[in-house]
């Protein structure tokens, strides 16, 4: 069965576009032209995957991928014609997986996809010496792709629950952000460095009591960050 991706773009060519590029490549493919269709396709379809715009009407592509984040850990990719910063580390925040900037090549567009859809369903499948690992007031349950934090579920998007992986199989390990991005992104060439600092962030927003104050994922200064575990 063919992996489902739904592509969100208000422009009819650049959605076009990367359909007949991604069908080539031998996905299904979705389109939507807002948001409100877009939340519509997915409740619909549930694809495997989903690019969004971020300026789209109706209902924009940030409140779009929030939507789907509540329900499903699938990848998101967004896209936008803006080169802000904000854009991007908003965006990483709410969930998404990758950010591409307008104009882009629709190979690239490919190579990103096929490196996500290869990461997410490497994480799925992947079957661990150990399936649960407890620290202090944190379990992390392999199998299930679940964590608990002082009793109480918390969901975290499937890069996210993949970085806390990383960190919780290297206890007590000064780990450098290229060594996770290498790691958990596993694609050269593409992507930002900053995301990691995104994703750390919105783990001890999860994770901590006191984000501010971490007891899990600690900074070190110049080099990387380290996860306590004891």
């Amino acid at each position: 069965m063919k992996d489902k991706i739904l592509v969100v773009d208000d422009e009819k060519e650049i959605a076009e576009l990367v359909r007949d590029y991604l069908e080539a490549a031998g996905y299904q493919v979705i389109l939507a032209f807002d948001g409100q269709e877009a939340i519509e396709s997915w409740n619909e379809h549930k694809p495997d995957m989903a690019i969004l715009d971020i300026m789209l009407p109706k209902i924009d592509g940030m409140e779009v991928c929030k939507s789907i984040r509540e329900e499903s850990d699938i990848p998101i990719l967004m896209l936008s014609a803006k080169k802000s910063e904000e854009d991007k580390i908003r965006g990483l925040g709410l969930g998404a997986d990758d950010y591409i900037t307008k104009p882009f090549s629709p190979k690239e567009m490919v190579a990103r996809v096929q490196a996500h859809f290869r990461r997410y369903y490497q994480l799925s499948q992947t079957a661990d010496k150990k399936d649960r690992l407890d620290f202090k007031d944190l379990i992390i349950d392999i199998s299930s792709h679940s964590v608990k934090v002082r009793g109480k579920e918390v969901f975290l998007s499937a890069k996210e629950f993949e970085v806390l992986k990383f960190f919780a199989m290297n206890p007590n390990k000064v780990l450098t952000r290229d060594e996770i991005f290498d790691h958990v992104w596993g694609y050269q060439g593409y992507g930002d460095i900053n995301t990691v600092a995104v994703h750390v962030r919105k783990l001890r927003e999860k994770l901590e009591e006191d984000p501010s104050n971490p007891v899990y994922i600690q900074t070190i200064w110049g080099v990387g960050y380290k996860f306590v575990g004891e």
